[in-house]
């Protein structure tokens, strides 16, 4: 008598991006896999990167992770506990999942610092498409009353700037309050932080650094809001000011943008024992993102391997890879210190920082180009040589950064000559001085030998190569380098923008300026097929 064991049951508990990337992997290396996906949210998995862009278009659709085949079942409800001796998950609607393997990608959720009247109506975070909706229906509600709208942002990091510029797209005045020194502190130096302020208040944000909010009050009238900001840190051998307050602003929503903490209760809701949790929060993995218990592995922000949680989607993507490959029998490779590097265009200004941005390499020796006519800064960080590139920060011209990042550890030749070159061009280097270990994509780990081998394999255009490798289907900054590989390659390329639409991303800009079109199932109807996927539906929102 022939007996068949079941497949391994997989139980992913978190559907935001890398929770859906752990299904997709695993689901790659073993179509049929048994996966069971507890969302904790009512919508299906969406792209948090590009949030901003939901302002655009208020359509969420838009922003979806691609579909799980439908033996996939996703449970939206939210995990309330472990049991780590019967391996079952509890649920708040009353179901009981029992799981072989289960997947903690619960993800972080956005902190507020505890001051006084933070939690007024009128206060909101800037994280989640209903955290827009909310900002979106206040600024509404204050525009009714016949004034202009007026919003605070406290936190000038990356999702500060973010937050800020979406208030300026809905129409308010965004003023942005920063303890720090500068704007984006972890990730540009002095005298970049200087320019990407000014460039920012030419915009039209107003900019409020070494400032702290002491409390927040409701206005006479109660429809609004007061802050009582406090004057900035004294310089070293400075006197304090006798009067700490040095302004009051009125506004109509407080966005706070101050930071993450990891989502880590179900941590402690297992039983018989808790799992270990990181002292600063997160639960404790190893490197192959292993908890103490066996069966059970985390994944993205929610995990503390060898106990660092990352912020960034790169590590998390990362994460999902190696428990994919260990959990369907495969060589895991051990997580490694993530590439931390960034480019964004924040209120239309680009900003770029990769490796050791702020010199901290012994013996590092920065070269620095500061253009306030044009409106430009860069910095190359270099080894003790010379000769050797660590690091860099690139404000108000950004595109050397897809040369300059896959070369860090790299010699690189006369690289004054990126910092001083017109628009960026990097005269001296192109791809092909590029080693085949350079990462081109950091966000999916992707080097150039893997888009060399995709070529190979037939890839023949931009789309393919996203579609193959993942590269640039993240935040998108080394598309430009795929082009440039394709054509060192000496293919004759494709414009498609994806399998959906044979168009080139400028050819659809043009269909939706000429037919004015701002809904994307229609859009695909008329000009493409299918239902859009993760490189389409982005690319369109930014359009629309």
């Amino acid at each position: 008598m022939t007996t068949t064991t079941a497949a391994p049951h997989t139980v992913i508990v978190g559907f935001g991006m890398v929770g859906h990337r752990t299904a997709t992997e695993l689901l790659d290396r073993d179509p049929n896999a048994r996966i069971t996906v507890i969302s904790g949210e009512k919508c299906h998995a969406y792209d948090r990167v590009a949030l901003s862009s939901y302002v655009s278009s208020w359509d969420r659709s838009l922003l979806e992770m691609s579909d799980l085949p439908e033996h996939v079942d996703i449970v939206h409800a939210q995990a309330t506990g472990i049991d780590r001796d019967a391996r079952t998950v509890g649920c708040d609607n009353g179901d009981i999942v029992s799981y072989d393997h289960l997947v903690l990608a619960t993800g972080s959720y956005a902190w507020v610092p505890p001051i006084p009247g933070h939690d007024l109506p009128g206060c909101t975070v800037y994280r989640t498409l209903d955290d827009l909706d909310d900002i979106r229906r206040i600024i509404e509600d204050a525009r009714s009353t016949g004034r202009e709208p007026v919003g605070a942002v406290i936190g000038g990091g990356l999702l500060g700037l973010e937050a800020a510029n979406a208030l300026k797209l809905l129409g308010a005045k965004p003023h942005i309050i920063e303890r720090s020194p500068r704007l984006m502190p972890i990730q540009v130096d002095a005298d970049g932080g200087v320019l990407l302020a000014e460039k920012i208040n030419e915009l039209g944000v107003e900019i409020h650094v070494d400032t702290g909010t002491e409390h927040i009050a409701e206005s006479a009238e109660r429809d609004n809001l007061t802050l009582t900001l406090s004057s900035p840190v004294p310089a070293p051998g400075q006197p304090a000011p006798t009067d700490p307050t040095i302004a009051e602003l009125t506004v109509d929503v407080v966005v706070f943008a101050t930071g993450v903490r990891p989502i880590d209760a179900l941590a402690d809701n297992a039983t018989p024992e808790p799992l270990p949790k990181a002292p600063r929060g997160g639960i404790l993995t190893d490197r192959l993102c292993q908890t103490t218990d066996p069966h059970i592995s985390a994944v993205g922000e929610c995990a503390a391997v060898d106990g660092v949680c990352y912020g960034l989607v790169a590590p998390g993507y990362t994460t999902a890879e190696i428990v994919a490959d260990r959990i369907t029998g495969r060589t895991a490779t051990a997580f490694e210190n993530p590439d931390m590097s960034t480019k964004l265009k924040l209120l239309g200004v680009d900003v770029a920082s990769f490796g050791d941005a702020h010199a901290t390499t012994e013996g590092a020796r920065p070269l620095t180009v500061n253009d306030p006519v044009n409106g430009t800064y860069g910095k190359l960080v270099m080894d003790r040589t010379g000769s050797t590139l660590l690091g860099g920060v690139l404000v108000g011209d950004a595109q050397a950064y897809a040369m300059l990042r896959p070369m860090v550890g790299e010699d690189l030749p006369n690289p004054m000559s990126f910092l001083t070159a017109a628009g960026g061009d990097a005269p001296a280097v192109g791809v092909s001085a590029l080693p085949d270990a350079a990462q081109i994509c950091s966000c999916n780990a992707v080097t150039k030998g893997d888009i060399r081998e995709a070529i190979t394999d037939g890839a023949c255009s931009v789309a393919d190569l996203k579609t193959c490798t993942r590269a640039g289907t993240s935040c998108g900054s080394c598309v430009g380098l795929l082009g440039q590989l394709l054509d060192a390659e000496g293919v004759e390329q494709d414009k498609s923008l994806c399998a959906h639409f044979r168009q080139s991303r400028e050819e659809l800009f043009q269909c939706a300026a000429a037919t004015r079109i701002r809904d994307f199932p229609r859009f695909i109807r008329r000009f493409g097929t299918g239902h859009g996927c993760e490189i389409c539906k982005p690319t369109m929102a930014s359009i629309f």
